[in-house]
C-alpha cells in the first residue's frame, strides 16, 4: 500500500503501525508516531491499522543546544 512517511511517499507492505516500524527498521523506544497528525500512543500501535494515503510522522528526540 502507498503512504506518505515523514513527507516521502512509500510503497509498504505493513498493515499495522508496529509493524511498519520494523519494516523500516527503527528499533528502541524513544520515538513518537502521528498518524494522520494525531499522536498515536504507544500502547495502541500494535492494533491500530494503516489504509492507503495515510501520513506517518517518526519523531525522534535529537540532542543539542
Amino acid at each position: 500500500m502507498r503512504v506518505i512517511v515523514n513527507g516521502e511517499h512509500r510503497e509498504i507492505e505493513a498493515s499495522h503501525v508496529d509493524a511498519l516500524l520494523s519494516e523500516l527498521e527503527y528499533e528502541g523506544t524513544h520515538f513518537a508516531i502521528a498518524l494522520n497528525f494525531d499522536v498515536l500512543p504507544k500502547s495502541l500501535w500494535a492494533q491500530t491499522p494503516l489504509k492507503s494515503g495515510d501520513e506517518i510522522e517518526i519523531i525522534t528526540p535529537r540532542q543539542g543546544g
